[in-house]
């Protein structure tokens, strides 16, 4: 891929230098060209690699440049599936030879193929309608090698900040994938989301069938949905409740629960038009948040509604955003990016998401940082899961043009 990458680079630059410009090397390397081949690679390998790949194009086209993203896009749909030979090897290893005698339909066609595993329909004899994830062959094996080589290409795509230190981001990322590859501890969190949402009508969890559930396979109750995108041609009051339920359910997560599903991609959440009801998938990047730092959070929370940039610089502090070198300069552009995209908690009423100016302002400032040639703090990795959450979520309000009275949702709590 890197190979591919380079020569791309080498014969898009040799056509300038003939024209007499002087291009730079990461306007070479990042080209709609050069991204293609890069997603297609990233697809076909699985995994790790398509996982960080799906990172990146998260943003679906909001961040970055349209071309881009409507290549990287490529990550959040399909990946290839395996086919019936491997899919009937992994079910041979994990439910033993003869396994069909207890189903009456299995689907050899996958419903759904992403990064680390895909999902078939089945009916077992005794009449249960369920949904089974099967994981790639190889996937735990090939996850710290994976993740080592993807951070290499990125460097070398120039989209890593230079002087960065990416090993403890690094570190953080396989042991995550590693957790997200076992999926008895999936059906834990399944579970156990079941439970915390029980008694509320707006949201759906499927049920995890233990007897068929190991390590590489996942099986759940089928729940007939469609994906959560369709509903941006639903009404606006629909668009409304969708988007004010589920900021809410991340406000909970965090503040009550204390336990969140980090990953919003968009292919987690479902909806369900028969009860009106969002269907949640996907449970493998769910993380636990110590009481110490939800506590932290809900005090910076405050200090946003209240307008107390001062405040919130103390919290950030706590919390561990800013190194003890960091620069005043690149401090105060992080707090001003902090309270700049907090605004949707000091308007009082509903927040506009479609309102594309804070998309905009956010961009201006994160451009600035990038211009500063000064080594940028990380924050600490809890927090870097948290806001993939709510940067996930704002997209996904600002994809169904939804408004929300954040404020009053987050007053709510108490």
């Amino acid at each position: 891929m890197a190979g591919g990458v380079a020569g791309g680079a080498l014969l898009d630059g040799a056509r300038r230098l003939a024209r007499g410009e002087r291009p730079r090397l990461g306007d070479l390397l990042l080209t709609p060209g050069n991204v293609r081949k890069v997603t297609d690679r990233l697809a076909e390998m699985r995994g790790a690699a398509m996982k960080l790949g799906q990172l990146l194009s998260m943003d679906a086209g909001d961040v970055l440049p349209p071309e881009l993203a409507e290549i990287m896009g490529r990550l959040r749909a399909d990946a290839e599936p395996m086919p019936k030979a491997q899919v009937q090897a992994v079910l041979d290893r994990e439910w033993g030879r003869g396994w069909e005698a207890r189903f009456d339909y299995f689907s050899f066609r996958p419903l759904a193929a992403a990064s680390i595993g895909q999902v078939h329909r089945a009916m077992t004899a005794d009449g249960r309608d369920l949904a089974v994830k099967l994981q790639y062959p190889g996937i735990r094996q090939s996850i710290d090698s994976d993740v080592d080589n993807v951070a290499t290409l990125l460097r070398l795509l120039q989209l890593v900040p230079a002087g960065l230190d990416t090993g403890p981001l690094l570190a953080q990322a396989k042991r995550q994938l590693h957790e997200e590859a076992d999926y008895v501890r999936e059906a834990t969190f399944l579970r156990r989301f079941g439970e915390l949402l029980a008694e509320d009508p707006a949201f759906l969890v499927p049920t995890v069938h233990a007897d068929l559930t190991t390590s590489d396979v996942l099986a759940m109750a089928y729940v007939p949905s469609r994906p959560i995108e369709d509903l941006a041609q639903a009404g606006q009051a629909e668009r409304d409740r969708v988007a004010t339920r589920l900021i809410d359910l991340a406000f909970r997560e965090l503040f009550r629960f204390r336990l969140m599903q980090t990953d919003p991609n968009l292919a987690n959440y479902r909806f369900d038009p028969e009860s009106g009801r969002i269907v949640l998938l996907d449970f493998g990047a769910t993380r636990a948040f110590p009481e110490e730092f939800a506590a932290r959070y809900r005090r910076l929370a405050e200090a946003a509604v209240a307008g107390d940039a001062a405040r919130a610089e103390a919290e950030m502090t706590a919390i561990g955003y800013f190194a003890g070198d960091t620069s005043p300069e690149i401090r105060a552009t992080i707090i001003d990016i902090y309270m700049k995209g907090t605004e949707a908690l000091r308007g009082g009423g509903r927040y506009d998401f479609a309102d594309t100016r804070l998309l905009d302002d956010l961009r201006e400032r994160a451009e600035s940082l990038a211009a500063n040639r000064a080594v940028l703090p990380l924050p600490p990795v809890d927090a870097l899961f948290l806001q993939r959450k709510f940067g996930g979520l704002y997209l996904l309000a600002r994809r169904l043009r939804a408004r929300v009275d954040v404020g009053a949702l987050l007053a709510h709590l108490g």
